[in-house]
């Protein structure tokens, strides 16, 4: 599968990287082609791996991946053009993190919605999965490395789109039963405030190693 994976950063290099390792060709976006970052990714990841513009990677791929920083994503996404990612999943990992006034940072959700339902609003033909978003770059692609089950959740309107999702966590090593529905786009919103506990917990732990398990009866 052609993959685009939006943002340069630890998220964006560490997803890429491990969808290259599933068998997915991968194009890494950025503001501008030939950026340092996406440049250097290419070359360390070798075969599989491209990189562009937003635009030059959305219009490219089967599948979006939204990992730019979450206030500044839809800002991004529309670069990146509502046409080329019209009837594509759209996976969202972004968190809206305000740190203007230090630590801990608020979660940026002015009119109460949820950066997921934003970006679904925003680009309305794109069918937006929130997943991910809730653990360290490392556990998403290495669940494994943690003893035991834990969960990663998925939360979108189209049941399609979340099953391609799941596809693509299965191939990171998720059981199918560490995979949790929250249900629709909306669920986004709890997703994302999550991120101000997930911080106190690895400033308490001393590490980003970590995730949370959902216990069923």
């Amino acid at each position: 599968m052609r993959i685009a994976v939006l943002g340069t950063g630890a998220v964006g290099t560490t997803l890429g990287s491990a969808l290259v390792a599933s068998g997915h060709e991968v194009r890494m976006g950025s503001r501008r082609a030939g950026n340092e970052r996406a440049v250097a990714w290419v070359a360390a990841t070798g075969s599989g791996a491209s990189e562009g513009t937003f635009a030059d990677a959305a219009s490219w791929g089967e599948v979006v991946v939204n990992a730019t920083g979450g206030l500044v994503s839809v800002d991004a996404l529309t670069a990146a053009g509502a046409e080329n990612l019209a009837g594509k999943v759209l996976l969202d990992v972004a968190n809206p993190l305000d740190f203007s006034e230090g630590f801990p940072p608020k979660v940026a959700q002015p009119d109460g919605r949820s950066l997921g339902e934003l970006i679904q609003a925003t680009f309305p033909d794109a069918l937006v999965v929130k997943t991910l978003n809730t653990m360290n770059a490392d556990v998403m692609v290495h669940p494994r490395a943690l003893p035991g089950s834990h969960s990663v959740f998925v939360a979108g309107d189209s049941a399609d789109a979340k099953a391609v999702a799941a596809d693509l966590l299965r191939g990171f090593g998720w059981e199918s039963d560490e995979i949790v529905d929250a249900g629709g786009i909306g669920a986004a919103r709890g997703l994302e405030l999550y991120l101000p506990l997930w911080l106190s917990l690895m400033g308490s732990f001393g590490s980003p190693s970590f995730n949370v398990s959902v216990v069923r009866a």
